[in-house]
């Protein structure tokens, strides 16, 4: 079975803030409103606003839990987990000033608090106090990802305060902190750099590259070469890095070495390296899944470094996936269009205009963005999955054509990393009625990917759906299943294969498992149903039809389910 994408949904604000004005009948009259109040066009107090704020936040809306709960912590100064939450939240609505008076308030409770004990080292260093700093920071108790982060920053407090010999001390990770020893080692570069100490920088540089290329470390290493005047050496690095990672769209090593050596450090105070421990924590957090903490750190990041495009970035990203595409917006705006990640923002500012309803936005957005990098391809992949994502098929597959044109110009050897462009292109192509095209990609696709599944499943499905390589396509299907027995529109494609080739019996084995892990897809309840009557069992195919219909089935669907329901009569097998 071919498989569809979803949506997410937005946060309750608007039911928060009606709760919110609801309670106030029994809280007393509210306070005056102010330019930093939620959406809500009361703001309660007392045990109003901790109700509204309770079901704010448990809805997933931290703007209003943050506005609402400060107000119930500062009327019930005494409820410590009130406070806590209340903390937390303003920290992750980057509202830093209001949330110190709580954080001085925790450490009275308990003096090893560790996000209080965090804001307070890092306003320390905002306002130059580096020696305040490391005495906040000594407190930090190392466990979790306080292991990884306060060595970091005990590291460029010391730095801060002149002494670079105390900060590369630090960044010698032992116990926990061993498995980031690449990213100790890039922070420990760029301390040397900054202490003009370029051999050692160079040897940490390198250490912090050896088996990965981290966007950072590539960026950091390179703008270090070009400086130096060693453009073959950030030539070569940069080339590496695009081998394994060929989207330009967040940096683009030719445009990077247009600079020549006229390029600035990556980091050019303590202070910007104290960012740059927080944005590194982060982003762990976020790759851990941990979107709440990375919003955190994000915020806490950019509280010391405004104009910070990657964690501008991630916070924006951040934001998006937890559906608050009006906050992320003004984000991606920010930052500074002569960054390299300017495109990049660009790309999801379109996305976010698609999310949000506002298609044609988004289309002409990414029209622009293809138009002012001619020599970039992935502006025209993301215009062409808005079109497919709303089916707009023809369009789909003109972008794609535009988007392997310049990924992969005639002449160019193949390049593994962009089969997902052949793979999408295919889909765009079939869906459009260009089935030999279609063919010809999703083939291209596996000769650049030979085991990957949705490429396995949506060929083979194809070829069994149309009655053709039946028993090649089974052979696919077989290999997508192995290598993802838990996905169910996989499962579906291979019972759908038996059916196919006449194995009623298989067939019903793995299409009972399809609906298992799928149970609310029609077409996958539909091939049961069919596998179901082809093998005598009637009552309990007409059931599954049943259920398809009532499961939103596409349009062309519905008639053949109910002529199904109706008659039992299906269409011929036609396996060649």
């Amino acid at each position: 079975m071919r498989t569809r994408s979803i949506t997410g949904t937005p946060p309750a604000l608007a039911l928060a803030a009606a709760l919110a004005a609801a309670s106030l009948a029994t809280c007393g009259s509210p306070p005056t409103p102010t330019p930093s109040s939620t959406d809500a066009a009361v703001e309660p107090s007392g045990l109003g606003a901790y109700m509204a704020g309770r079901f704010a936040y448990a809805h997933g809306d931290t703007r209003a839990a943050a506005q609402l709960l400060s107000v119930a912590a500062a009327a019930d100064r005494d409820n410590t987990e009130l406070q806590q939450l209340a903390f937390t939240l303003l920290l992750a609505e980057g509202r830093l000033d209001e949330a110190a008076p709580l954080a001085e308030r925790l450490l009275l409770i308990d003096e090893e608090a560790p996000l209080p004990t965090m804001l307070l080292g890092v306003r320390a260093a905002s306002m130059g106090d580096f020696a305040a700093a490391q005495k906040r920071f000594e407190a930090m108790p190392r466990k979790g990802l306080n292991a990884f982060l306060a060595p970091l920053m005990l590291a460029w407090s010391r730095e801060g305060q002149g002494d670079p010999d105390g900060a590369l001390a630090l960044l010698k990770p032992s116990g926990a902190a061993a498995a980031f020893a690449p990213v100790f080692e890039l922070h420990a570069g760029m301390v040397a750099d900054l202490a003009n100490r370029p051999a050692e920088a160079e040897r940490h540089l390198r250490a912090a590259l050896e088996g990965q290329s981290s966007l950072r470390a590539v960026e950091t290493a390179g703008a270090f070469f070009q400086r130096g005047g060693r453009l073959d050496d950030a030539r070569a690095l940069y080339a590496r890095y695009h081998a394994a990672q060929p989207d330009r769209s967040l940096f683009d090593g030719d445009r990077a070495l247009k600079a020549g050596t006229n390029v600035p450090r990556a980091v050019t105070s303590a202070g910007d390296g104290l960012a740059e421990s927080l944005f590194d924590t982060a982003s762990l957090a976020r790759q851990g899944g941990a979107n709440d903490l990375a919003l955190v750190f994000a915020r806490l990041a950019l509280g010391m470094r405004p104009n910070f495009p990657l964690c501008q970035l991630l916070l924006a990203d951040v934001l998006s996936r937890q559906g608050r595409l009006d906050e992320a917006e003004p984000i991606y705006h920010a930052i500074d269009p002569a960054s390299p990640a300017a495109d990049y923002a660009r790309l999801r500012l379109a996305v976010n205009f698609d999310e949000a309803g506002r298609t044609e936005d988004a289309i002409a957005e990414l029209r622009r963005l293809i138009a002012m990098r001619p020599d970039g391809y992935d502006a025209a992949m993301t215009l062409g999955d808005v079109f497919r994502a709303h089916k707009r098929f023809p369009e789909a597959a003109e972008a794609y054509d535009l988007a392997l044109r310049r990924a992969a110009p005639e002449g160019s050897a193949p390049n593994p990393q962009i089969w997902p462009l052949y793979y999408a292109r295919g889909i765009a192509l079939e869906r459009s009625g260009q089935w030999p095209r279609a063919e010809a990609d999703f083939l291209q696709a596996l000769r650049l990917k030979p085991e990957q599944p949705d490429v396995l499943n949506y060929l083979g499905y194809s070829w069994v759906d149309q009655g053709i390589n039946l028993e090649e396509g089974r052979s696919l299907l077989e290999r997508a299943v192995r290598l993802r027995p838990n996905d169910g529109a996989i499962v579906d494609s291979l019972g759908w294969a038996l059916y196919r080739l006449g194995d009623f019996a298989g067939a019903v084995k793995y299409l009972e498992r399809g609906v298992e892990l799928k149970p609310e897809d029609p077409t996958v309840n539909e091939h049961l149903g069919d596998a179901l009557w082809r093998s005598g069992r009637i009552d309990e195919a007409r059931f599954q039809w049943q259920r398809a219909l009532s499961l939103n089935p596409e349009p062309e669907q519905i008639e053949a389910l109910k002529a199904k329901v109706s008659t039992g009569q299906l269409p011929p097998l036609t396996a060649k």
